[in-house]
């Protein structure tokens, strides 16, 4: 099915790395602890950021929501919005067209 967009690709991904940052663990689905993911460099952390970022949307094109860490990934397909939140605080809104 996948996710429509308007934006550029590139931007949309640069404001949802922004908003899964701000979710309690999400270094869980890189299958990491605290203390792994602290090791990592900025530029390493950075990177791996991305490839979540990528991996979550390409996800969220078959399933309308994702576990991450302590909180989920909703995409909003009404709203052309995914919707990211911290247990249940609403920390991002990305924006898709």
């Amino acid at each position: 099915m996948g996710i429509k967009f308007g934006r550029e690709y590139k931007d949309i991904v640069t404001d949802f790395v922004r908003g899964i940052e701000m979710v309690n663990g999400f270094y869980e689905l890189l299958e990491m602890n605290a203390e792994d993911w602290q090791e990592l460099d900025e530029s390493e952390q950075e990177e791996c950021l991305r490839t979540l970022a990528d991996d979550i949307f390409y996800g969220l094109g078959s399933s309308p929501v994702m576990q991450v860490g302590a909180g989920s990934v909703k995409h909003d397909a009404g709203n052309h919005v995914l919707k990211v939140h911290d247990g249940e605080k609403l920390v991002s809104v990305i924006y898709l067209v």
